[in-house]
């Protein structure tokens, strides 16, 4: 397991699993740009029968072309927010259903050699459409996959 996702919703908290992470820091055009991917596992083993998140089994966070001034993100935090003229963050569903991510705190430490975020913020409440935003906390690392070739 590379990290949890857990949406705190008023009627029950919600734990997606992450399936796999992938984060990195840009350089272009003279500038650093933060991009970051975080995608859940669509198991739902853990889950009771009747609980909202069997309706949106699987999703993804995504930060793109976040401009940052550095190059190395362990030890640093990030505040993002989107406004009408400038985007950076991403929720799927994987499905017709739209969210969108509010008050992002993003915070990278290295644990053991490792990098680790710590991402809390707010969702779109696409479970049950209530007009407030429901907070979420995403913890996960990122460890270098060992890719095995076979001959």
């Amino acid at each position: 397991m590379k990290g949890i996702l857990k949406i705190y919703h008023p009627e029950e908290t919600l734990k997606y699993f992450i399936k796999s992470t992938y984060c990195k820091s840009v350089y272009s055009n003279t500038k650093n740009f933060l991009e970051v991917e975080i995608l859940t596992d669509d198991s739902l083993d853990h889950v009771e029968d009747d609980s909202l998140q069997y309706n949106f089994p699987q999703l993804s966070l995504n930060v793109f072309d976040y401009p940052i001034a550095v190059s190395d993100l362990a030890g640093h935090s990030f505040h993002i927010e989107d406004t009408d003229d400038d985007t950076y963050t991403e929720a799927d569903l994987f499905d017709d259903e739209e969210a969108f991510l509010f008050d992002n705190d993003l915070t990278f430490e290295n644990k053991d050699g490792e990098l680790q975020l710590c991402w809390t913020g707010s969702i779109t409440d696409f479970y049950t459409g209530a007009d407030e935003p429901i907070p979420f906390k995403l913890k996960c690392n990122f460890r270098q996959d060992d890719i095995e070739v076979d001959e």
